[in-house]
Order: structure tokens, then C-alpha cells, then sequence
């Protein structure tokens, strides 16, 4: 009807609260807003407070913020890159809204802007909004929608949510934006993870936050951490749980034939596919092995939440575990229950949750619903029976099972993961990539071996699958040593797609691709400036013609195992959102020869072992106590068993990996250097270096054939025949030239 008006919970007026907040800050959270009370007596500042996955960011952040911003009428510029952490940050400023806290006034306007059909615009900010908690793509995309809101203020607290990503270009626009028309700005950058390391990978956000506490003294101009604690400390003050990882395959593929529209989904909505979700829901294989883990490690695992995939996976798990007598049921955020056809309501949630609450339900099943705001401290374990490719969505489930002895929780948090094998190489989230970093939770050696062993597990999934595969030749792969199947390292890293979604990258780097990594993340510089890219989103056929530069410059050639395309697609986002190369971890502590089947096999071999004796020898390996390496490697007890047989054969028939074709070089001539390179990776590598020998100065330099344009990277040429191949030129090393990209294409459209 015209004239009828709709409540809206975007925005609003909060009025404090009576009463006490019945929520006591810990220790840590105290002494965090004592030192942002030293640094807030600088006129302006811009510093970062660290606290840990569970550590109570937001809420330390929001109550200091209610007391020492709201209460004196100083506006608030909140800015995070997720829906779910917008809602989150409003969340805590009403929650938290006490007369205790905020005594002067007598309420606060706030709005939420973001592009979510359930949040305001950036046209809907008005002049009296005292707290305004944005998206950063939405304010960045309208930055002059703040300006009437900053008219006239001469100081603001400008907050960062999740500020490891605060150095993205369109953060940094942001706060150059707002520090441009505010005299005074007191920036907040909010984060669990600031830097891996001290000194190497400060870069750019070193440089963002400059002033922070140190003795106790306000510094400037440094590194600029006003408060940290580690997650390690708050496991010794008992206040969160020690987490401890467990991974289990399921032996299931999915996603085999995932089209476009399928991967999109997937990639930027977190959302699985309604076939694919409907093929893990219906998986009595992967049900089964989930209620059987659980069935056997009840004592241990104690009071559960399940995440799991939609409401059909919730009610058949549910019925599994009622069937082997686990008291269990499942909460859904309102949607139609597949079974019954009834919504499931607000009220019966409730119910569940309180009998959840009470010990009467050992088990609790969810879709959509008990990642943040609901308080269920005895949650000792999370079983993670959906994967998701969302860092925020990973650090919300596995912050259910956080909570520590003293805040009423248990002593040792169960991160249970169920591992699926997808085709198609998907970015899912790692738990214990979470934890990665200056928060260590242990000193011990021996646990940060196994957890880079499981990370590199998770990487090789697919490998191992293929290699069990009759029908795909793996032969390439089988005749390398295994010990070169182990990767050397990896590059670790987050970036943030166009929609706000954060995804998490292990991209694992072996003898074979090292050092082709190592001159492209050298030259990353170069190769931007060569396309003149300087957007921080890049449309896609750029990234693909910049992951097709990097190969033919670095990654032609035979490298097996092989650089995976995606990988670099990947590097290349990182790159143009943060101008910097991701960071490089070395697995060298890492004993390989406990994981060598190459010597497995020739010790079987030398013992003149037969079968039967072989058979009890490699089962004792896998079963050998818990710090059992072997295991945690290849997951599976089959993929270990391929291995070592296909090892053993090279023993018994040592010619079975020769070479029996040489390849017409002739033949190749008639070529292009790409399909050289499928069959003949080596001859294209020393067709290409030639091009580039042959054009390089006295100077060391590389000069373009046609321009004359020098360069000292090979980033900014390609190699072109003289004379085309469609003029009957051929792919020899008198017919190669570089050209620089711009020649190139000029000559291309001739």
C-alpha cells in the first residue's frame, strides 16, 4: 500500500541499555583497551590490536570504541569486506550498548551499507548517522557518499575488520579518501594475523600502521601494533581451547564434471551446485564414515556440532546417529524441512539448542545457523562435513569448539575435517591454515611437521587418485623419484575476490617448478608494468593472457610434477590486490626419508621379501605409532600400497620407464612452440631461451626486433617467427625473434 512503511534492521537508533553487561571482559581484552587508551591520547594515529581467532575482537574493539568514540559523539567508520562481518560488527554495538558504557547520551544512530539486498546503500547515508559499518567495495565504489557525512568533523575513528587485507588498493583508497577531508583520523586495523614474520613481510602494511606500544611507551613510526597476544597464550590462561586437527577422507569425487556457471558458484558464493550438494547429502559412504567417526570417538570428542552441506545432509545424519543411540538433532536456519514439508520455526531452534545447552543432546546438526551468536560453551568438537571456500565462514565453525576452561569451555577443541577428492582444483579452506603464522598455538617441532605434512596431503589428493586410474596415462609422474613428489615449500596466502569473498591459497611448490616460481615472483613487477595492469580486480582474459606470459617465459619445459595454471591465475590476483609477492614457507625440517616409498620398496627388495611377508611389512608401516607421518601423508592406506608397488616394479624391470620413441624433430618444425611443448617440453624450452639468447645486448639486457624496446626482463616479449607459419615459416631457431608485446600484436592484426 502507498504510505506503508516497513522496519528495517539496517539502521536504527540504539539507546543504551540498563543495568550491567553481564559479560566481563578477560584479562587480555582489559589490557588491549588500556593501551588503546595511551595510544588515543595522540591526536591522530593508525595502529593495529591483535588478537587471536577467538580472542574477542570485535567485541573488545566495540566496547572500547562505545565508550571512548560513541559516548563523546565521535563518529565511527567501520569497514570489512563480508556481509557476515558487517552484521557481526553491528551486532556487538547493540549488544553492548550499556549506560555503564556509553553514560553520556542518550542513543546512537547506526547503518550498515553494502551491496546485500538486506543492507542500506551508500546514497541512503545520512549527516546524523553516528556509526557507519560499510563494505569496503561499496564505500570505495562511492567515496564521495561520505562526504557530507564528514563535513565539519574534525576527528573520526576509521576501523579496519580483518586489516591483514587493509593493504589492498581499495582499502588504501579509502583511508587516503578519508584522511583527506578529516584533520584528525584515529585508524583501527582489527586482525589475528598480522604479519608471518617480524621483519620480512611487513611491506605495505607496515607502512599503513606506524604507531603503536612498545614498554609500554607510545612509539611512531614503527611497526605499528598498539596491542598482541598470541593464540598460544591464551590457551595457557585456559581461556581458548587447544585445537587439535584430524582429517579423514571420504574416498568420494565430486565436482568431475563442473561446468562454468557450477565453478563460479562455487569460487565466489561459497554456494555448491543443488546437484552436487544433493550428491554429498545422499552419499551413505561419506554418512556413514562421519557417524562412525564420531560413534568411536564419542568419549573424546564429547558434546558436537556437525556442519553439514543442507537440510536433507542434516536429517540424514541426524537419523544415522539416533540409529546407533547418540542423542542427536538438527537446527536449520527456516527453511522448509525436505521431509516433513514444515518450516522448521524460531521456537523449535530454540528448544534444541537449550536441550543442546542442557547435555541432553550430545550432537547437533546445522545448516546456516550456529557460526556466530549463539552461545554453546561445552562445544568441545566441530565435525566440518561441508567445505567452504570462505576464510570468515571457516574461523566462524571453527570457532564454536574454541572456547576455553576458563570461559566455560573445554580444554582441547576437535577440528574434524572430512576430505573429499574434486576434480577440478577448488581453493577449500584449510582449517589449520587459520592458524598459521605469528600465532603459533605450539612451539613443538613435531606438531608443526605434522600439520605441514596434512596441508601437503590435502595438495596431493588428486595426484594419488589419478595414479590408481587405469584409464589416464600417469607415467610421466610414476618414473620421477618419489622424494621429488614431495614439495620443497609452498606460497601461503589470502586475497579477496570483487564480491568480498576471502579465499585462502597453499600453492605447493616442488624441485621441479622452484625455481621457475622463484623468477616470477621475482619479476611480478615487470610483467604488471608490461601490461599495464593496475586494477586491483583484473578481467579474466588479461589474468589468463598474464598466466599464459608466465608460462612461456618461466614454466615451458618438462616440470614433473607439473605448475598447475590456477596456481599462478591465483599469484597473479594476490599481486594486483596488494602489489607484493606472496610469502614462501620451506618444508625443510621435514624429513623426507620417512616418507620415501622409493626406499620402502628397495628394502623390501633387498630382504628378497616375498609376498606375504612384504604385505605384513608395509602394514606394519601403517599402522606404526601416532606420529606416524606415512598416514598423515597419503590419508589413504590404498594410495600408500599403489606407491610402493609402482617402486617395487621399478626394481624388478628396471628398463620400464625408458624412453622408447624419439621424437622427428622435423615433424615439430611444423609446430607452434605451444604444441612443441605437449610433446616435446624440453625442445620448446630450448627453442624459446635460443629466441632470447640471440636478442640479448651486451648489456644483458633483451631488445625487441621490430621497436628496438630493451628491457631486463623477459616478461615484456614474446617469441614470433619471422616468417609466419602460415607462409610456410617453421619452428627452428633461424625463424624465432622476440618481439615486445606491443609489436607483436601490431603485426598479429596485419
Amino acid at each position: 500500500m502507498i504510505g506503508e512503511r516497513k522496519e528495517i534492521t539496517s539502521s536504527g537508533r540504539i539507546a543504551p541499555r540498563s543495568g550491567v553487561n553481564d559479560r566481563v571482559p578477560y584479562e587480555h581484552q582489559k589490557k588491549a583497551m588500556e593501551c588503546m587508551d595511551q595510544i588515543n591520547t595522540n591526536a591522530a594515529f593508525s595502529t593495529l590490536v591483535v588478537l587471536p581467532t577467538g580472542g574477542g575482537k570485535t567485541y573488545t574493539a566495540a566496547l572500547w570504541l562505545l565508550h571512548n568514540a560513541v559516548d563523546r559523539h565521535k563518529k565511527i567508520l567501520w569497514m570489512a569486506h563480508r556481509q557476515m562481518l558487517l552484521d557481526q560488527a553491528a551486532e556487538a554495538f547493540q549488544k553492548y550498548a550499556y549506560t555503564e558504557v556509553i553514560p553520556h547520551i542518550s542513543g546512537f544512530r547506526y547503518r550498515i551499507i553494502s551491496g546485500s539486498g538486506s543492507h542500506g546503500r551508500t546514497v541512503d547515508i545520512c549527516p546524523d548517522d553516528d556509526l557507519l559499518i560499510v563494505s569496503k567495495d561499496s564505500i570505495g565504489r562511492n567515496l564521495s557518499a561520505l562526504d557530507e557525512w564528514l563535513a565539519g568533523e574534525e576527528e573520526l575513528f576509521l576501523v579496519v575488520d580483518e586489516a591483514h587485507h587493509s593493504t589492498a588498493k581499495t582499502y588504501r583508497r579509502v583511508i587516503d579518501y578519508v584522511r583527506s577531508r578529516v584533520p584528525y583520523v584515529k585508524l583501527i586495523g582489527l586482525t589475528a594475523t598480522p604479519f608471518r614474520t617480524a621483519e620480512e613481510e611487513q611491506g605495505l602494511l607496515g607502512k599503513i600502521y606506524t604507531d603503536g606500544m612498545k614498554n609500554n611507551v607510545v612509539v611512531h613510526n614503527d611497526v605499528g601494533i598498539t596491542y598482541q597476544i598470541s593464540l598460544k597464550d591464551l590457551i595457557s590462561r585456559r581461556i581458548l581451547a587447544k585445537p587439535v586437527f584430524e582429517s579423514y577422507q571420504t574416498e568420494e569425487k565430486y565436482g568431475q564434471e563442473l561446468g562454468l556457471e557450477a565453478w563460479e558458484s562455487i569460487q565466489h558464493l561459497d554456494t555448491l551446485p543443488e546437484d552436487v550438494a544433493r550428491q554429498i547429502a545422499d552419499s551413505a559412504l561419506r554418512n556413514r564414515l562421519i557417524v562412525d567417526t564420531y560413534r568411536e570417538g564419542q568419549k573424546k570428542y564429547g558434546q558436537t556440532i556437525v556442519f553439514a552441506v543442507n537440510v536433507d545432509h542434516a536429517i540424514a545424519l541426524n537419523a544415522l546417529l539416533r540409529k546407533e543411540g547418540i542423542a542427536s538433532d538438527y537446527v536449520v536456519s527456516s527453511i522448509r524441512d525436505a521431509v516433513t514439508g514444515v518450516t522448521v520455526s524460531r521456537e523449535d531452534n530454540e528448544r534444541k539448542l537449550q536441550a543442546y545447552r542442557d547435555g541432553k543432546l550430545q550432537v547437533l546438526i546445522n545448516v546456516n545457523i550456529l557460526t556466530e551468536g549463539v552461545d554453546l560453551p561445552k562445544t568441545g568438537t566441530v565435525f566440518l562435513a561441508r567445505p567452504t571456500v570462505s576464510t570468515i565462514l571457516m574461523t566462524q565453525m571453527v570457532g564454536r569448539a574454541l572456547r576455553g576452561p576458563a570461559a566455560g569451555g573445554t580444554d582441547t577443541a576437535y577440528i574434524v575435517s572430512f576430505v573429499d577428492d574434486w576434480d577440478e582444483h577448488i581453493a577449500w579452506v584449510n582449517p589449520e591454515s587459520l592458524f598459521e603464522g605469528n600465532n603459533e598455538f605450539s612451539d613443538d617441532m613435531a606438531d608443526r611437521i605434522q600439520r605441514e605434512i596434512r596441508m601437503i596431503s590435502l595438495s596431493k589428493i588428486e595426484e594419488f587418485a589419478t595414479m590408481l586410474d587405469n584409464s589416464i596415462d600417469t607415467t610421466a609422474l610414476e618414473k620421477v623419484p618419489f622424494t621429488q613428489r614431495i614439495p620443497v615449500g609452498m606460497y601461503a596466502f589470502s586475497y579477496l575476490e570483487e564480491n568480498g569473498m576471502d579465499l585462502s591459497c597453499q600453492v605447493m611448490v616442488y624441485d621441479s617448478t622452484a625455481e621457475a616460481y622463484r623468477q616470477m615472483m621475482e619479476n611480478l613487477p615487470a610483467l604488471f608494468s608490461s601490461f599495464g595492469a593496475t586494477e586491483e580486480y583484473l578481467p579474466k582474459d588479461v589474468l589468463r593472457q598474464m598466466e599464459r606470459q608466465c608460462r612461456n617465459t618461466y614454466f615451458c619445459g618438462e616440470m614433473i610434477p607439473p605448475y598447475s595454471a590456477d596456481d599462478v591465475v591465483r599469484i597473479l590476483k594476490y599481486y594486483a590486490q596488494y602489489e607484493a609477492a606472496p610469502a614462501f614457507y620451506t618444508f625443510d625440517h621435514i624429513d623426507r626419508s620417512r616418507l620415501n616409498v622409493g626406499a620402502i620398496a628397495k628394502h623390501i627388495w633387498d630382504e628378497d621379501m616375498g609376498q606375504r611377508k612384504a604385505a605384513e611389512y608395509v602394514e606394519s608401516l601403517w599402522n606404526q605409532g601416532d606420529d606416524n607421518l606415512l598416514r598423515l601423508f597419503f590419508g589413504r592406506k590404498l594410495y600408500f600400497m599403489h606407491q610402493v608397488e609402482i617402486e617395487k616394479n621399478k626394481l624388478a624391470h628396471p628398463g620400464l620407464y625408458d624412453e622408447h620413441i624419439t621424437y622427428d624433430t622435423k615433424a615439430l618444425e611444423d609446430l607452434p612452440l605451444y604444441e612443441i611443448g605437449k610433446l616435446d617440453p624440453q625442445r620448446e624450452k630450448e627453442l624459446r631461451d635460443g629466441a632470447f639468447d640471440k636478442a640479448q645486448t651486451p648489456q644483458g639486457t633483451y631488445r625487441c626486433a621490430c621497436c628496438g624496446m630493451e628491457a631486463a626482463s623477459r616478461v615484456p616479449f614474446q617469441v614470433d617467427h619471422i616468417l609466419p607459419m602460415n607462409k610456410g615459416g617453421k619452428s627452428v631457431p633461424e625463424n624465432l625473434q622476440i618481439l615486445c608485446r606491443s609489436c607483436n600484436g601490431r603485426k598479429g592484426d596485419q
